[in-house]
């Protein structure tokens, strides 16, 4: 038998993919009990976009967040998504903050470290996955999956070696625009399970319309754990539907012997909160339709709202078909970096910054030059001499790890924050999110946010769902 195993997205990919990470902890706890009854591999509820949401728009403590859950939920692995070197946030860290965030993930619940790089630069994850073995969790490497001259499928053999060779436990083919379409994950998944003796775990969203098919050939190519969320909160920009991969496997040599009656009853809650967003304008009908032209674009729905928001802005949402046809031409001249934070965000906001313009690279962000000068790491194909330079001048390209050009700078970041220090985690929050952690401290400082009071009284607020 070759039984598969299901992590449910609903508590962080799912809400991060429809409704720009917004559900709050308030939010979660009624379907935290029943979600640990399931028997699901691991619940995915923490890391991605979760950290700087609940700091920025929610007013709540990630850290709280993650230890509730871990009360709530002790018979299911909990799983994190980290950026390697970029950690939650926007740029590359020291490696003792690297590591110090590692280990407080695992102290405070963590099981399973999903860590990836934006660029598939395996340096750029060495530290964290080094740390996440050291101090005992599980190092799921993931490839970020994209299409283009370089990434065929020895691409993804060499890079999928070189992760378990580095020390993963398990590997995540991270599909984040929904770019993978059956054969092509039939084939893909055989390969990688050719190449290493570790698990294979299959994520996709649904963006194009074709994830389902997707995992069912992976499944049959022998892809052992797949990402799916509650039905309410699936398709669109998310995920396949939890519920309807359960039943599709059931009764065949993959079934997953989870429990429809209790999945059916979170289904319920979930439908709830579903309608809830709708009402409020959180989730936009849009982010639940099929859209086939991130095939030809290439660009994850997140991305996608992150362009017309730049054109609305700017008045120039005439221009968004120009935009589209614009961000592979600048993925080319930068490399091909898959898009997935930050890279995604870099492409995305260069493309817009060409077309308003009217000339390609009359304006640069810094982010993107620093994409073209190396500081974010090695780009999967090599960067032209004459691009380089008519990006960043007579700037000297960074050809080493990015990271052993930084300084320890815990200590320094710790007496940045002593003011506000209520928890050791706190300097990590400062780290990534500066000025808005410090605004979060002075509320916190105000109202005091905790699991036995506050705005979050636990005992009255579970019940069966």
């Amino acid at each position: 038998m070759a039984q598969i195993k299901i992590t449910e997205t609903v508590l962080r990919d799912a809400h991060q993919s429809l409704i720009a990470t917004r559900m709050t902890t308030e939010d979660m706890l009624p379907m935290l009990e029943n979600l640990d009854k399931v028997g699901f591999h691991s619940l995915e509820c923490w890391g991605g976009a979760t950290f700087d949401s609940c700091l920025r728009f929610l007013n709540e403590d990630p850290w709280e967040r993650l230890r509730i859950i871990r009360k709530m939920c002790p018979n299911t692995k909990l799983q994190m998504l980290f950026r390697g070197q970029n950690m939650l946030g926007y740029r590359h860290y020291a490696d003792d903050v690297v590591e110090y965030f590692v280990k407080k993930s695992i102290d405070n619940g963590i099981d399973i470290m999903r860590i990836f790089d934006a660029l598939n630069d395996i340096r750029n994850l060495t530290t964290s996955i080094d740390a996440a073995k050291k101090y005992g969790g599980h190092v799921q490497a993931a490839i970020s999956y994209t299409t283009g001259p370089v990434f065929d499928i020895e691409y993804y053999k060499s890079y999928a070696k070189s992760l378990e060779n580095a020390g993963a436990d398990s590997i995540c083919v991270k599909d984040m625009a929904g770019l993978l379409n059956p054969y092509g994950t039939y084939d893909l998944v055989k390969a990688l399970k050719s190449t290493v003796k570790i698990p294979i775990q299959l994520h996709t969203h649904y963006t194009s319309g074709l994830a389902s098919m997707a995992i069912m050939k992976g499944i049959e190519a022998g892809a052992d754990i797949i990402d799916t969320a509650m039905s309410p909160l699936a398709l669109g920009t998310s995920h396949a539907a939890t519920e309807s991969m359960v039943a599709a496997l059931r009764g065949t040599e993959y079934d997953t012997g989870l429990d429809l009656n209790i999945l059916t009853e979170i289904r319920d809650y979930v439908e709830v909160l579903r309608t809830k967003y709708l009402e409020s304008g959180l989730l936009n009908p849009k982010m639940l339709e099929v859209d086939s032209n991130t095939l030809l674009y290439q660009v994850p729905g997140g991305m996608l709202s992150n362009l017309v928001s730049q054109l609305k802005d700017a008045g120039k949402l005439d221009q968004l078909t120009d935009v589209l046809n614009e961000v592979p031409r600048v993925r080319e001249d930068s490399g091909y970096p898959p898009l997935v934070t930050p890279t995604s965000q870099i492409v995305g906001t260069q493309a817009v910054l060409n077309i308003i313009a009217g000339e390609r690279y009359k304006m640069c962000s810094n982010e993107f030059k620093g994409v073209v000068k190396g500081t974010y790491g090695r780009t999967p194909m090599p960067i032209s001499d004459e691009f380089r330079k008519k990006i960043i001048g007579e700037e000297q390209a960074i050809t080493c790890r990015p990271a052993d050009m930084l300084e320890p700078e815990l200590d320094k970041l710790r007496a940045e924050v002593a003011e506000f220090y209520e928890q050791e985690e706190d300097v990590l929050s400062y780290a990534q999110f500066g000025a808005v952690a410090v605004k979060f401290f002075e509320k916190r400082r105000n109202k005091k946010y905790g699991i036995d009071g506050g705005n979050l009284d636990i005992e009255n607020k579970v019940h069966p769902v």
